[in-house]
């Protein structure tokens, strides 16, 4: 373990810092004003805009070229008439959209956040990582001009390995990156490899059981947003919320003034920089909505909403607020139990508990327009967002 922490951190320390943050050390002392590009707010600020323009302009091209390609949806009939009848006129609409959405995240990243940081480059791994598999379940359909894709087990079998990598080097970070405070008069405690409770001050830790509990953590995430993908802009349209909160948690618990001598939560050392990849998530993200929207000009397919489950997820580990993304991701967390539930209750009692699920699809059966429903899960998805916010005061 020492030696693979070794290396892995050698790695990451030879690949240098990004472009905003070489214009600065590079230019600070000639020109004063570039000062600005040190603080980790305007970067963030700037990681948004790149995201979001990158993505408006490369976006009409990259539709025009799934279009040229025919990389089409493919809409899921098989003994659902009533799906097929509403959906049917999306089919063959452009779909890995999700390849837009990581460009822009990556290239936004890259030019803002610090290279140094080794949990940028986690996150990065993960975002990349879980693409690849959606990626290749999206070309399948698209290859056999079906919805079905790989099989459920040999997806979930990808991820559980990309998983179990990423849970590996989160769990050989520098000892020192997690630091607890309890309260004022006490010590500070290493809280590496432990997870921090909701409402009370407690640490809980799991030693070698850490790398499962991550491992569940990203897999149930990643699949919990691709069944939230159903309808025109409802996943994307929840993952902005989501990463808005969770950049705004970033920032809080990378600064130790504000984690020790206020909010007296966790304080997670160099946690600043992913609010960078959260803000080139939702600049991103923001400009997929833009195509995404109803009616949708092109799909993000599972290509996006794996890697922006399995992104998301890692960034909440990194920053010990994994317990906070069942709250303000709860949207996700619906969709995914809907489905446990349905397919319990059916091989138990042969009865559906749902009309259809994941849950979007209830809502579609009892006749809900599918812009009110998409509305009405932003609305929430905002409240829950809000939700989790306001759990860091009670604790």
């Amino acid at each position: 373990m020492k030696r693979f922490h070794g290396l892995w951190g050698e790695t990451v320390d030879r690949l240098g810092e990004s472009m905003l943050l070489w214009l600065f050390h590079w230019g600070v002392d000639r020109y004063p004003e570039l000062r600005i590009f040190g603080y980790l707010t305007v970067r963030a600020a700037l990681a948004t805009v790149i995201a979001l323009v990158l993505g408006i302009v490369v976006g009409p091209l990259f539709i025009r070229w799934l279009t040229r390609k025919k990389i089409g949806q493919q809409i899921r009939g098989d003994g659902i008439p009533e799906l097929y009848e509403r959906h049917k006129n999306k089919a063959d609409t452009p779909t890995m959209g999700g390849i837009l959405i990581l460009t822009a995240f990556l290239v936004s990243v890259l030019l803002c956040g610090n290279l140094n940081s080794r949990m940028v480059w986690i996150v990065l791994l993960s975002a990349v990582g879980f693409a690849a598999i959606g990626a290749f379940d999206d070309w399948k359909k698209i290859a056999g001009k079906n919805y079905k894709g790989i099989s459920a087990k040999g997806k979930l079998l990808a991820q559980t390995l990309l998983a179990l990598a990423i849970a590996l080097l989160i769990f050989n970070l520098p000892e020192n990156t997690f630091l607890f405070r309890a309260s004022e008069n006490e010590s500070v405690i290493d809280a590496a490899n432990s997870v921090t409770t909701l409402f009370f001050k407690w640490l809980v830790p799991l030693g070698i059981f850490y790398i499962p509990w991550v491992m569940m953590v990203l897999v149930f995430t990643s699949n919990a947003v691709n069944l939230t993908d159903g309808l025109d802009g409802l996943a994307i349209g929840c993952v902005l919320f989501v990463a808005s909160a969770f950049a705004l948690l970033s920032y809080l618990v990378g600064r130790v003034d504000f984690t020790t001598g206020y909010l007296w939560i966790t304080y997670v050392k160099g946690a600043g920089e992913l609010a960078i990849c959260c803000a080139a998530l939702i600049g991103a993200s923001l400009a997929f909505l833009w195509f995404n929207c109803h009616p949708a000009e092109i799909f993000m397919g599972d290509t996006g909403s794996l890697a922006l489950g399995g992104t998301l997820a890692t960034i909440a580990v990194l920053i010990h607020q994994e317990l906070l993304l069942p709250i303000i991701g709860g949207v996700f967390v619906a969709e995914a139990v809907s489905v446990i539930i349905q397919v319990t209750s059916f091989k138990l009692t042969g009865k559906r508990v749902f009309r259809m699920t994941p849950l979007h699809h209830h809502f579609e059966q009892l006749g809900w327009h599918e812009s009110k429903i998409i509305t009405r899960f932003w609305i929430v998805a905002a409240l829950l967002a809000l939700l989790g916010m306001a759990t860091l005061k009670t604790r």
